[in-house]
């Protein structure tokens, strides 16, 4: 077979493993065995690109015994078997069976390399020595049992650690494990572990973890919103229950449990062109209010379901990010805009004149889009043409939705998506707590400022 470098296999491996490649085209492209693409392919999932490096080994008589006896009790194939130990030629194992079969554990002895340097004497069945004749069935079944001890502890560490010795918490393990089978004094004999030391290990794994309840928190929370919450949100929520706790250490335990927030996709963008009269950009991104229904954002924005369209037209209110109003269709009609539009004028106050702003989208330049806010008397603003930050209000908004809402879930049909829809606007409103508004949602917020 020819020789392949490390990085020739490395490169295989990741096309099978990231690209889906099978193992028969690689071998086809590249010009090599099937079964060596597999074998790389196992070597690299167990051991890392170290099962990758070329590797010259001599096994020892007592390696050889321990890799049949792993076999055997677990009915492993020689491939899978040379792929556990990191042996590169799994034929190998094949043949240290049938060697171990025909003559036992002597023959797994490595035979000494190269010509012997003199003709070897005849050989002669030795005489059994005194010492064997007077070894007694205890003393062989001791050393029998001794040798399972070794097979079994040894076993166990390269099942729990990738290192060669293992270590201290690990050999603790495995004596804890096997000292119902074995004697303790001979497992901390082959560990080379100290008493003291296990037993300490022992208490340190039995120790209570004192952020166990947090952590259960941390899921809880983390949870609840879809893993739509970072380490700052989740810390502003557990603290809304009136627990006290550090940011940071909220941090290390989602680092430690795994709980990673959503990083949000692009948004999808389209240009409708350009119709009619345009209003001066009044807003001037200046994104903050000092009152609710002083400034409104609005937008129209797209999602495709199964090749079918859906369009969500809402109005979000600077003062505090509530959305006031939205309306959902299944094309991008005029009547979409005008509906939204009617449903949020209905909840002003008779002293409520906001300014609201649009980007140049035909639907807001349309003569009677503008007559319905010149008679309720609101100011209309609009963005620069092509300017998306112009509206970077509104536009976070379609990104926050689209990460949480609609990426996190995949939807049958456009029904099961308005409906969707629906729900995470409301919990948007009532439930998702803002950072910049004193960890409060935004239905929250409003209400504890109407009630100073």
């Amino acid at each position: 077979m020819a020789r392949f470098d490390e990085q020739f296999k490395l490169k295989l491996v990741q096309e099978y493993l990231d690209k889906g490649t099978g193992s028969k085209t690689l071998a086809r492209e590249y010009g090599c065995q099937v079964s060596a693409v597999e074998d790389w392919v196992k070597l690299y999932r167990i051991h890392g690109k170290d099962g990758l490096k070329k590797k010259y080994s001599s096994y020892s008589a007592e390696f050889k015994l321990s890799v049949l006896q792993h076999m055997w009790d677990n009915e492993l194939s020689y491939g899978h078997t040379a792929a556990a130990f990191n042996i590169r030629n799994h034929a190998a194992v094949g043949r240290w069976e049938r060697s171990y079969r025909e003559g036992g554990f002597d023959a797994l002895t490595p035979r000494p390399r190269g010509r012997p340097k003199q003709m070897p004497a005849p050989t002669t069945k030795p005489e059994p020595s005194p010492e064997d004749e007077k070894r007694t069935r205890e003393e062989l079944l001791a050393e029998l049992n001794q040798l399972r001890m070794e097979n079994a502890y040894l076993k166990k560490l390269r099942a729990l650690s990738s290192q060669a010795e293992g270590n201290v918490a690990d050999k603790a393990q495995i004596v804890q494990e096997l000292r119902q089978q074995y004697p303790l004094a001979g497992l901390l004999a082959f560990a080379k572990l100290a008493r003291s030391t296990f037993y300490y290990q022992l208490k340190a794994r039995q120790a209570v973890d004192k952020h166990q309840q947090l952590k259960d928190i941390i899921r809880s929370v983390f949870a609840r919103h879809k893993g739509c919450y970072g380490y700052r949100r989740v810390t502003a929520a557990i603290r809304q229950t009136g627990k006290t706790v550090n940011h940071k250490t909220v941090q290390r335990l989602m680092s430690m449990l795994g709980l990673k927030s959503l990083v949000r996709p692009k948004k999808y963008r389209s240009f409708k062109g350009e119709i009619g009269h345009a209003a001066p950009n009044a807003l001037q991104r200046k994104f903050t209010a000092g009152r609710a229904n002083q400034k409104w954002v609005t937008d129209v924005t797209e999602f495709n379901v199964a090749g079918e369209k859906l369009y969500l037209s809402p109005i979000l209110d600077l003062y505090n990010g509530e959305i006031v109003a939205f309306e959902t269709a299944r094309r991008p009609a005029f009547g979409l805009v005008s509906s939204m539009l009617k449903k949020a004028l209905r909840k002003l106050g008779p002293d409520d004149n906001p300014m609201l702003h649009s980007d140049q989208g035909w639907q807001y330049l349309m003569p009677a889009y503008q007559r319905i806010l010149r008679e309720r008397g609101l100011a209309q603003s609009m963005s620069r043409k092509g300017n998306c930050l112009d509206n970077a209000a509104m536009e976070s908004f379609f990104a926050v939705l689209k990460s949480e809402c609609f990426h996190l879930n995949k939807f049958a049909s456009v029904d099961a998506l308005q409906a969707e829809l629906t729900r995470y606007i409301h919990y948007y409103n009532h439930d998702r707590i803002k950072l910049k508004l004193k960890g409060l949602s935004p239905v929250q917020y409003r209400t504890q400022a109407l009630a100073a």
